[in-house]
């Protein structure tokens, strides 16, 4: 069974003003995320779920389905799943997906136009092999290790972040233990986690997640997740030069 793709895109946003649809690498930002989804081996349908009418007419334009997203889910504290539950519920409704229960489904940011060629699939796979409840997408920190970060108090005296000793008494790279963040490149679930429907979950904004967790790795610097004007210039210094054939 192949994967419903559901793209979120919000209109607003106070770090990038229009991220969503602002130029990157010669093309919308949205238009990036939308190929990777259709050229995704393990996805059947692609839908774009915003309240930004140009987004909207962007995603009609290459083909995909569109889902108006209502403004009690698109203000800057609404949730992410509860975004994508409405698009489920809205596709289930129109008929073009049935609600079956192992439904694999798959997350996608309209702002992170840089990501690996084979992340989705990669994830999906993992979904599929390990019968989890859900698959997300990590980056090593790198530098930005957990060991490595510390406390200022008022005076400016500095303290480890945790424990006793400043930096774990690591002063080489690549000494740290591995350490991942999530990196926005990619969500695969299980409809039933993105329903909330597995018993024994927690409350709490990552409760459709469900309970068995996993991960797939992309390389330091592979997915691009716009959140402030200079991670707008990376992502159109990255596409641009992969236009150019570097």
């Amino acid at each position: 069974m192949q994967a419903a793709a559901i793209i979120l895109a919000r209109a607003g946003s106070k770090g990038v003003p229009g991220k969503n649809i602002a130029r990157v690498g010669g093309r919308a930002c949205i238009e990036w995320t939308i190929d990777s989804a259709l050229h995704s081996r393990g996805v059947g349908l692609v839908c774009v779920s915003t309240d930004d009418q140009a987004a909207l007419a962007i995603a009609r334009g290459m083909g995909v389905r569109t889902i108006d997203r209502p403004a009690d889910l698109a203000h800057d504290t609404a949730r992410i799943d509860d975004a994508a539950r409405h698009a489920l519920l809205s596709l289930e409704r129109e008929g073009h997906l049935a609600a079956y229960e192992r439904q694999p489904l798959v997350i996608l940011y309209a702002n992170v136009p840089v990501r690996p060629a084979d992340l989705i699939d990669r994830a999906l796979d993992r979904l599929a092999a390990s019968g989890c409840d859900s698959v997300q997408s990590y980056a090593p920190v790198g530098k930005h290790h957990p060991w490595w970060t510390a406390r200022l108090d008022a005076d400016a005296r500095v303290a480890p972040w945790e424990g006793d000793v400043l930096n774990h008494g690591c002063f080489r790279r690549q000494d740290l233990p591995p350490a991942y963040m999530p990196d926005g490149g990619v969500i695969a679930l299980t409809r039933r986690a993105l329903l909330r429907e597995i018993p024994g979950v927690p409350d709490g904004p990552h409760a459709f997640f469900g309970l068995d967790r996993r991960g797939v790795v992309s390389p330091e610097g592979a997915v691009v997740d716009i959140d402030s004007p200079i991670d707008l210039l990376v992502a159109d210094a990255v596409l641009s030069g992969r236009g150019r054939g570097a």
